[in-house]
């Protein structure tokens, strides 16, 4: 399978910003703007609190609705923690889990990661699951390493049946909201081991059907050269995602590398 039959995704993480009026208003706007195109597959990832209002505006559109994080258990005492069946329940498609920021500022391991990504698997949820470098780490020549153990220890039990549902985001932790982003060439380098490593782990026709999204600053401006790359697959957008136009542009971006 060649990238062309790997639909491009653009999933946009609006981060702890945006109540759920405002969030409604973004979303309002993207539907607007990219609603209606089938190229691209587009995904939104509003607060919790957001979710409901935003999941209104997107009905009935082509863009999908997303949740930031989500508890490996079903139900029970985990006061402040919200499952894949609340999420299903509003009507999401995609989580993002073991993001960067939840695993430098709330402790979150790989192990935990796995968890909730075979909680979301197993609730019909997309976990976008997201790996990366510190830039300590990347001086240090320790990329591929931190690469395999994040991914390996993030998939464990993971088959090869879930990789249509599956997404893997790759962040260059030392690229996020920083302003630097990874060369094309960089990335792509890393996106290939990926692929390279899920080959290993789920068999390589498998392999060739997750898609690699690239999550280190990517903004209408690199987005040409990042999304022509092999195994760049879309992108996982901070900023750029809280700005229709912008955000529209990344799609439109993807749009013109899938032709």
């Amino acid at each position: 399978m060649t990238q062309s039959a790997r639909k491009y995704l653009i999933a946009g993480n609006w981060k702890m910003n945006l109540n759920a009026a405002e969030g409604a208003a973004l979303a309002k706007d993207v539907v607007s703007l990219v609603g209606s195109q089938t190229d691209v597959a587009v995904c939104v990832c509003p607060t919790f609190t957001a979710l409901e209002s935003v999941s209104q505006e997107v009905n009935n559109s082509n863009v999908q609705l997303g949740a930031q994080n989500m508890h490996f258990e079903s139900a029970g005492a985990y006061t402040g923690e919200i499952s894949a069946e609340m999420l299903r329940h509003l009507f999401c498609n995609f989580v993002i889990l073991g993001h960067s920021e939840r695993r430098e500022y709330f402790g979150e391991t790989d192990a935990i990661v796995n968890k909730k990504t075979l909680a979301a698997l197993a609730a019909n949820l997309r976990p976008i699951v997201c790996i990366g470098e510190t830039l300590e780490e990347r001086e240090a020549g320790k990329v591929n390493e931190v690469i395999k153990t994040q991914l390996e220890g993030a998939l464990v039990g993971v088959t090869a049946e879930s990789a249509d549902t599956l997404v893997i985001a790759y962040e260059p932790v030392w690229a996020i909201g920083t302003g630097k982003t990874a060369t094309p060439e960089m990335a792509e380098e890393v996106h290939a081991e990926i692929r390279c490593l899920l080959a290993g782990l789920i068999g390589e026709d498998a392999a060739q059907k997750v898609r690699i999204l690239y999550g280190g600053s990517m903004k209408p401006e690199n987005a040409d050269d990042l999304l022509a790359q092999k195994n760049i697959d879309g992108g996982l957008i901070g900023g750029a995602a809280l700005k229709a136009n912008s955000f529209a542009a990344l799609v439109e971006s993807a749009a013109k590398a899938g032709k």
